[in-house]
């Protein structure tokens, strides 16, 4: 009976004092998999390498942080205008049949530059009768002093005198006159001799710009109502933006407008605020916002539309293009370019070139490009403000094409780890 009693104590005892060990096994285990779970996150691979060739054909871009005015701004449509008197209609002041054309659509012309020539009889008639007026007034002055001789001599009437006199004066209004034309034709009228008459008259441009319409082709007949081109200076380009009543007060003369184009947002102009109107413009509800183009001017041309943002003081903000930045986990990151190699692949690479046919000596040559966390602050005209949550130098270059591309490379080498 003894025997049987310490038989089952001794069963019991064991019992206990298994299930102690596992129970005390249990936390054991547990840390062991939250410290490999923790050396598995901080062996997260931050560094992708990429050849020359991938770069390439990808398209990844990089370029320096910006500083823009994503602050205290408005936003506002608009339209690219020049000012009429930076625009000429080209017309020819006397009648005539175009015989040369020596402009195209596009071309640039020069102030006093000819673009044309047009004929017409009239021209020979105004040089004949400003010859034939230059004859009669020598004659006219002879007369005059014949005249004004017998008058002293008490030979002559004063009547002669006077009548002489009279058409002397009409002469030489008629040659003022018609000299007048002449210049008016291109023509100087001192050089105008019977041998020298012109029958063609040059048209010249009126101001320097870029030839926008020709309405003339030659043989056609031009005048004063139909002209023969139309020259436009794009350099003189405004910016009228379209602001709403509620923003109006906000705007101040001087403040800088950064603009985009609506069919090529992917360049930025500027603009400065030179006018603000005093009327509601049409039914839009809407006063317009005159603005003088500063800097860059290529590709602008008068009527297109743009996309505009005012900024409504000077504070700037580190941004970069919006593209650039790429998101994991919920948390934003960019990549700058970095000297630093992938330290996950070292070991494996140098094991690899150990094994390697010495004829496979020449690698492609890489670039690689490091993960930096940053926030993410306001968005506007493409461009996002960003605080890095470490240090990022000023100079650094960042990925601004291609973000995309680099942070999958970057995953595809990470799960290739794991």
């Amino acid at each position: 009976m003894k025997l049987k009693q310490t038989i089952i104590y001794l069963i019991t005892a064991s019992l206990i004092f298994t299930s102690c060990g596992k129970k005390e096994a249990a936390p054991e285990s547990k840390t062991e998999q939250t410290a490999k779970a923790k050396d598995h996150e901080e062996a997260a691979p931050t560094i992708a390498s990429l050849t020359e060739d991938q770069i390439q054909s990808v398209g990844v871009t990089t370029g320096p942080i910006e500083m823009k005015e994503l602050t205290a701004t408005v936003k506002a449509n608009g339209l690219l205008r020049v000012p009429n008197n930076n625009k000429a209609t080209v017309a020819a002041l006397f009648s005539g049949v175009v015989k040369t054309l020596n402009i195209l659509e596009g071309d640039y012309v020069r102030k006093g530059q000819v673009i044309a020539t047009i004929t017409n009889p009239e021209y020979i008639r105004v040089q004949e009768q400003y010859l034939t007026t230059i004859s009669r007034i020598a004659f006219a002055e002879q007369e005059f002093k014949r005249q004004n001789e017998l008058y002293k001599n008490d030979a002559g009437t004063k009547k002669n005198l006077q009548s002489s006199s009279s058409e002397l004066r009409t002469l030489s209004t008629q040659k003022a006159s018609l000299a007048r034309q002449l210049q008016m034709m291109g023509i100087n009228p001192a050089s105008v001799t019977n041998a020298s008459m012109r029958t063609g008259l040059a048209i010249t441009a009126p101001i320097s710009g870029t030839i926008s319409n020709i309405r003339a082709q030659i043989g056609s007949y031009v005048d004063v109502s139909a002209p023969v081109a139309e020259i436009i200076d794009n350099t003189s380009l405004h910016l009228d933006l379209q602001v709403f009543e509620k923003d109006l007060p906000r705007m101040r003369i001087g403040q800088i407008v950064h603009f985009k184009l609506t069919n090529n947002p992917e360049t930025e102009y500027d603009a400065k605020v030179y006018s603000i109107g005093s009327s509601f413009e049409n039914e839009s509800k809407t006063i317009a916002v005159h603005c003088t183009v500063i800097g860059n001017k290529t590709g602008l041309i008068d009527g297109m539309n743009i996309t505009g943002v005012v900024s409504l003081d000077h504070s700037t903000t580190p941004a970069i293009p919006t593209e650039a930045i790429v998101e994991a986990d919920g948390k934003f990151y960019v990549f700058i370019q970095t000297d630093k190699k992938p330290e996950a692949h070292e070991e494996a690479e140098s094991k690899d070139k150990k094994e390697t046919a010495p004829a496979e000596k020449s690698h492609a040559r890489t670039v690689n490009f490091e993960k930096v966390e940053v926030i993410k602050g306001t968005s506007d005209m493409g461009y996002t403000a960003i605080t890095p949550v470490g240090q990022l130098a000023p100079d650094a270059k960042i990925v601004v094409k291609g973000a995309f591309f680099v942070n999958a490379k970057l995953t595809n080498v990470g799960e290739h780890e794991h």
